[in-house]
């Protein structure tokens, strides 16, 4: 079993794509993980394999193959299960976490009048004001249709929840509690435990956005507390195109479809159609077997280093990218200033620069990071931002890389003579 912290050519050593040079035959450098994670070779090889030796409709067919691709899917389901504290039943392959957002807010807008998942006038919907697009779009939309009313509990000025605030925003109208785990711009780690609370009080369902999270340190889902849980694969060094949504039994038992076709019934008439249980009445049509096997191997890899120590490794980075940049004039990081209840993602401003620019700049020198508005255009206007430039770390990074990252933005400033 690996461990962290290992020197880091061991880490990157796993990771083809550090193999290749970047503009100015420089090397790769990439601080890009909030947006999508490298792929190790395990995972490359994990889908190839099955393409090359099992590859087969899963749930469909009796012959070997079917049976093996049937197999490697459900193992792949386990090991997502295992690596969050869940069983393997409460576990729904979905394309993408947004798509499991979506599917959250359809199901709730679809459902009959009268039960607890439905909503109408005088309920409401609760987010925070850092939430990615994906977790307030949805939900934007459900109020929409349902005439529900959106309510937002506000960050304060370090880019944290301003919890004062919970008993006039969370109240007997709320039916849902929507918030992100991590910010994918502030690195702010929300308190679960202050928000479930909240929520349960009012009898509210809570929904958690954990893509920047379960790819970054120990989740348990039953000590969480939530109802509904999110994340996408390809920011926890699997594939693209697959995703979970995570649900306890009883409210995936009461949720309805989001698709509806094959593989996701239990009888069907020329009139009317009952569901088979949960997860396949959520799986409808052929699913991304060769990615559920992806993300399988990636959960796997993380597993076997430790996801403890790749908290600790990137709580290290953090630390020392934050006491960089405080000695830097003219550069400001937007979120908290310390690594307490914070991940590893750093997003700053540069007077004088734009993000987009400075991003161009560390490309030159071969640094990958991400630039913009990050999907949370709220959160810039609160900030009076029109964007920020952003560096996430990943068990693949190291202490040069940050030293790296910081001579760049000085090389910036010096090329825009600021």
């Amino acid at each position: 079993m690996k461990t962290l912290p290992l020197s880091a050519v061991e880490i990157k050593g796993d990771f083809p794509i550090f193999a290749r040079s970047m503009r100015n035959e420089k090397p790769l450098i990439y601080l890009d993980s909030g947006a999508t994670s490298q792929k190790p070779r395990s995972v490359i090889d994990a889908q190839s394999h099955f393409y090359e030796h099992i590859n087969a409709a899963v749930h469909r067919g009796a012959h070997l193959l079917a049976e093996e691709a049937d197999a490697a899917y459900e193992g792949a389901r386990e090991i997502v299960a295992n690596f969050i504290g869940a069983q393997a039943n409460e576990i729904v392959f979905t394309k993408s976490a947004t798509e499991g957002l979506n599917a959250i807010a359809y199901s709730f807008g679809s459902a009959e009048k009268g039960s607890r998942l439905s909503l109408g006038r005088g309920d409401s919907i609760v987010v925070t004001e850092m939430e990615h697009h994906a977790n307030l779009i949805p939900w934007q939309q459900l109020a929409r249709r349902t005439g529900a009313t959106l309510k937002w509990i506000p960050i304060t000025s370090e880019g944290r929840l301003d919890y004062s605030t919970l008993e006039e925003i969370v109240d007997s109208s709320t039916k849902i509690l929507a918030f992100t785990h991590q910010s994918n711009v502030l690195g702010t780690i929300n308190d679960v435990a202050t928000l479930v609370a909240a929520a349960k009080s009012v009898g509210a369902v809570t929904v958690l956005d954990a893509c920047q999270s379960v790819p970054h340190f120990p989740i348990d889902v039953k000590a969480l507390g939530v109802d509904l849980l999110t994340f996408s694969g390809h920011k926890a060094l699997g594939p693209t195109g697959i995703g979970v949504l995570w649900g306890t039994s009883s409210i995936l038992e009461e949720m309805e479809p989001f698709l509806y076709g094959g593989s996701m019934i239990e009888s069907v008439t020329m009139t009317q159609a009952t569901w088979a249980p949960a997860p396949r009445k959520f799986e409808a049509g052929v699913p991304n077997m060769a990615g559920a096997v992806g993300l399988g191997a990636a959960l796997q890899y993380l597993s076997d280093i430790g996801m403890e120590n790749v908290h600790s490794w990137e709580k290290s980075l953090t630390d020392y990218a934050l006491s960089e940049f405080a000695k830097l004039s003219g550069v400001s990081v937007i979120g908290p200033l310390t690594s307490e209840n914070r991940g590893a993602v750093i997003s700053f401003t540069v007077d004088g620069i734009h993000p987009h620019d400075v991003g161009q700049v560390l490309d030159q020198h071969g640094i990958a990071v991400r630039t913009g508005h990050h999907c949370a255009w709220p959160l810039m206007k609160k900030f009076g931002i029109t964007g920020t430039t952003r560096a996430s770390f990943y068990l693949y990074n190291t202490i040069s890389d940050v030293d790296s990252l910081i001579a760049a933005v000085k090389s910036a400033q010096e090329y825009f003579k600021v």
